[in-house]
C-alpha cells in the first residue's frame, strides 16, 4: 500500500496551471512537515515547497515563488500544490513527501522518510 499517492499531473502548455494533490495513508500515524520535490533527467531531486505541521508557513524554492502555492487540509490528509503561469522549465516528475519527525516546513530530502511514487508535469512551449 502507497503511503502517499499524487494526482492531478499531466501535460498543460506554457503560462497554464495545475494543481497537484498528495492524499496521506492512515497507515501514517504521526503527519507533520510535508514538501514537494521535483527532478529532471540527469538531475537531483530538488525543492520545490514545504508546508509546517498546522499549514501556517511555507517556504518555496527561488523559481516558483509567485507562481506556486502549497496548502494542506489536515482533516482530508491531504496536501496541494497549485502551479499557476507554469514554464517549460518546471517540466519534472514532481513527488510529495511526509514526515512524522519534525514540525516546522523543510528544503531538505534527508527531513522527510515518507515519498509518494512521483507524478509526470509537463509543459509545452
Amino acid at each position: 500500500q502507497e503511503q502517499l499517492v499524487e494526482s492531478g499531473g499531466g501535460l498543460v502548455q506554457a503560462g497554464g496551471s495545475l494543481n497537484l494533490s498528495c492524499v496521506v495513508a492512515e497507515s501514517v500515524l504521526v503527519l507533520h512537515a510535508m514538501g514537494w520535490f521535483r527532478r529532471t533527467p540527469g538531475k537531483e531531486r530538488e525543492f520545490v515547497a514545504s508546508i509546517d505541521s498546522p499549514g501556517a508557513n511555507a517556504e518555496y524554492e527561488d523559481s516558483v515563488k509567485g507562481r506556486f502555492t502549497i496548502s494542506r487540509d489536515n482533516s482530508r490528509r491531504t496536501m496541494y500544490l497549485q502551479m499557476n503561469m507554469l514554464k517549460p522549465e518546471d517540466t519534472a516528475v514532481y513527488y510529495c513527501s511526509a514526515t512524522g519527525r519534525r514540525y516546522s516546513a523543510s528544503p531538505y530530502k534527508t527531513d522527510y522518510e515518507y515519498w509518494g511514487q512521483g507524478i509526470q508535469v509537463t509543459v509545452s512551449s
